[in-house]
């Protein structure tokens, strides 16, 4: 089973690539303007991907590695996509006020402030711009990241022969 462990990385990582390439075709082409969450969201996807292509060299120890950055990363992004999927589920009197966009933070305010804001969104985050089979786009990248967690675990178990060793010790 170990033989397409490098094989299941990559495809992962090319899955990254389509759905990042699908998040800024949305963007630039159609003109959906992503929130906070939205953007880190990409940033999860980007790391897996990356983490995955590193995965890729034949060194047992850092397989293990790229692994688990990948695990991390997918569960980092289940928290932000589920987190958008509760904000887009709250009445419309409980939605947290908006504030200005990521970018507008980013360069007047605090690093800080604006990783915090980016990381627990604000209302923008809270407004449904387009679904598909009746999910948005929260509950699509959240069925990816539970994907890409499982991806992660049999990568971790079954990531190749373990190394020559001449003492055992």
């Amino acid at each position: 089973m170990s033989a397409y462990s490098a094989r299941i990385a990559l495809l992962t990582a090319l899955i990254c690539a389509a759905l990042l390439a699908t998040a800024f075709y949305m963007e630039y082409v159609t003109g959906l303007v992503p929130c906070a969450l939205c953007l880190a969201q990409r940033a999860m996807f980007a790391l897996i991907g990356v983490a995955c292509l590193l995965y890729m060299f034949p060194f047992y120890v850092s397989r293990l590695i790229f692994a688990g950055l990948s695990l991390v990363a997918s569960g980092l992004g289940i928290w932000l996509a589920s987190r958008q999927l509760w904000l887009q589920s709250l009445p419309e009197d409980q939605v947290p006020a908006c504030g200005p966009d990521i970018y507008f933070m980013i360069e007047r305010f605090p690093l800080a402030e604006s990783l915090q804001t980016m990381l627990l969104g604000s209302g923008s985050c809270a407004e449904v711009q387009w679904t598909f089979l009746s999910l948005s786009i929260p509950g699509w990248t959240l069925l990816f990241y539970v994907l890409t967690t499982l991806i992660s675990i049999y990568l971790m178990i079954f990531r190749g022969p373990r190394p020559f060793r001449l003492f055992n010790g």
